[in-house]
């Protein structure tokens, strides 16, 4: 039901978040109690969104074959899985500092928010995308106990980055959402146009993580990373076409999976090279 695939995107983020924070590496209790609230922070909006989204899950060929529409698992099951998983991230929370248990709550209710989005409007996609947008502000927080306006740049980048590729997964679902009446932006615009959204986007991301290494100090190694993130959304882009969706999973999870990993490993060497 939860696949590690879809923790990739969030976690290098919010490690990012972590590392800009302490200027270097956070404590081994810091680091610890951040994963572990990305974990219950990740299981719980996933369990509630597939609980949520059952019928429709359903009703739709693509998903039709997840675990609760084929009745491989029971709603009582998710919905205690839910209630577990968001206790975790707020027993996280506490284990951090004051701020973040009081944030917990509210991060739940954004991260629950999300899946009735599609319902009433075609922004979904930013809903989501700021679902994982939180992680690194959350970690910043996490770190030092405060939220700075530094770290809003790299929540905006993520937000961007998860609306882009939403609104290419949800170009193969243009035909069920205009039958059953969701909201998305191929639903509303088409493809063709969809598409140009996605790039707009991800430009605009990369700006904002322009500007936030500059504002950082960081060191020529973010900016060469950031050059690698950008060859790999034009790669991305590529290999989606208004009339060929054929390679979307491979623009979903495989590129953006090491858009995420690729950008942690180029801006936390260079944290701890430049600014130990």
């Amino acid at each position: 039901m939860i696949k590690v695939e879809h923790s990739i995107f969030a976690l290098p983020f919010a490690l990012i978040g972590g590392l800009l924070a302490a200027r270097g590496w956070p404590t081994g209790h810091q680091l610890l109690w951040i994963i572990v609230a990305m974990i219950g922070a990740r299981s719980a909006a996933m369990s509630f969104n597939r609980l949520v989204d059952r019928r429709i899950d359903a009703a739709n060929p693509r998903t039709a074959g997840r675990a609760l529409p084929a009745g491989q698992l029971s709603v009582a099951y998710v919905a205690g899985f839910a209630v577990i998983s968001s206790a975790v991230l707020v027993l996280a929370a506490a284990r951090l500092n004051r701020l973040a248990l009081l944030l917990s709550p509210l991060a739940l209710v954004i991260l629950f928010a999300y899946s009735y989005t599609k319902r009433f409007t075609f922004l979904s996609h930013l809903v989501l995308g700021f679902c994982l947008g939180i992680a690194p502000a959350a970690a910043w927080i996490a770190v030092r106990g405060t939220l700075d306006g530094e770290i809003l740049l790299l929540t905006g980048a993520v937000t961007l980055w998860t609306a882009g590729f939403d609104v290419l997964y949800a170009c193969q679902d243009i035909d069920f959402d205009r039958r059953t009446g969701l909201h998305s932006i191929p639903q509303r615009w088409g493809i063709a146009r969809s598409l140009h959204v996605a790039i707009l986007f991800h430009i605009l991301m990369l700006g904002l993580l322009i500007w936030l290494a500059w504002i950082s100090q960081l060191g020529w190694l973010s900016f060469l990373g950031l050059g690698v993130v950008g060859a790999l959304l034009v790669y991305e882009h590529s290999l989606v076409k208004a009339d060929d969706l054929s390679k979307l999973d491979a623009a979903f999870f495989t590129t953006n999976g090491w858009i995420g990993v690729l950008l942690l490993l180029f801006w936390s060497t260079d944290i701890l090279w430049f600014l130990k």
